[in-house]
């Protein structure tokens, strides 16, 4: 895998954009910094391009920061709030959570993991709309399985501040409604679906850049 950050260029409007991000990146990280026309690299250490080669995330061996037109580049101004990662709790993308902690320990930040979660199949079911107590009751094991999760994560990096939020929407949803004050939200590529569902729908929201990982 070749150490360096690889900026993705082709004449777009969005070059500016993603270079300044590349950048930013190369700096923190310690590593070189390198434009691409044309063909992606299939490895590097890290990937940044615009929205329009979201079909780079589906096939790179690396990180992809996928950067939209106008990104919030609040990291260049004053700092982020946070990092967010998107976090199936029952099979946790390694590759992303220990990206997005290391990306949080660069920045400074906290590193908010959303976990997502719907309503069992029988709550449809129920005549009367679903009890107080048995919503919660679900809700305090989808809770307990994110910090399980976690844990792995929080024993490596014990100085990294993890925000543990587990929320009753659809991966997107819950995503788009955790970013409001971060500077990166972070997705498995097999998260629900990746890169063909939750990245598409994210980046069509999200002002703040999308990192898709293995």
């Amino acid at each position: 895998m070749e150490q360096a950050v690889i900026a993705c260029v082709d004449d777009s409007a969005n070059d500016r954009a993603v270079v300044r991000w590349a950048e930013q990146e190369a700096s923190l990280r310690g590593l070189p910094l390198r434009e691409v026309h044309g063909a992606v690299p299939y490895a590097a250490k890290l990937v940044v391009a615009g929205v329009q080669r979201l079909d780079t995330a589906a096939f790179s061996a690396c990180p992809v920061v996928l950067v939209p037109p106008q990104p919030d580049l609040r990291q260049a101004v004053h700092p982020v709030a946070e990092i967010v990662l998107g976090l199936n709790a029952r099979e946790p993308a390694a590759g992303a959570v220990d990206f997005a902690c290391e990306t949080a320990r660069l920045w400074d930040v906290r590193l908010r993991a959303v976990h997502a979660w719907q309503l069992p199949p029988c709550a449809a079911e129920l005549p009367f709309g679903v009890p107080e107590e048995d919503r919660g009751a679900w809700e305090d094991q989808e809770v307990q399985l994110l910090a399980d999760a976690l844990r792995p994560w929080r024993e490596k990096c014990p100085e990294l501040h993890v925000l543990a939020d587990v929320r009753l929407f659809t991966p997107a949803q819950a995503l788009l409604q955790g970013s409001a004050s971060a500077g990166l939200v972070v997705v498995g590529r097999g998260l629900r679906g990746g890169p063909g569902t939750v990245a598409p729908l994210l980046l069509r929201d999200a002002r703040c850049p999308v990192a898709v990982v293995s």
